[in-house]
């Protein structure tokens, strides 16, 4: 599985906390590694650089072998509670196909 990681123009990541994502997603994500081929995750900040509740965005758009591919998006007061939101999100849709996969 491919991960891609962008940002808006607000948002600077060190590679730190890229790793530290690109980690987070890859333990969620791993028993699902010969479903998805890519993985494009999207951060930004919906009030640019003022502050706000619930504003930082997360959107993770999953490319599966075979299938269209899948989105979901979830906002957090931190980038960590977004990406968390997203993945949990990301993994209930996931089940539900590997799911029907397996029934066909």
């Amino acid at each position: 599985m491919t991960i891609q990681l962008n940002t808006d123009k607000s948002l600077t990541i060190h590679q730190e906390y890229e790793d530290k994502i690109q980690t987070q997603i890859t333990e969620a994500l791993s028993r699902f590694n010969d479903l998805i081929t890519r993985l494009e995750v999207h951060l930004s900040d919906e009030n640019g650089n003022k502050d706000g509740l619930d504003d930082k965005r997360c959107l993770l758009e999953a490319r599966i072998s075979g299938k269209e591919p899948i989105a979901v998006t979830n906002l957090g007061n931190t980038y960590d509670l977004a990406i968390t939101g997203a993945l949990t999100k990301l993994k209930s849709k996931l089940d539900t196909i590997a799911g029907k996969l397996k029934t066909h």
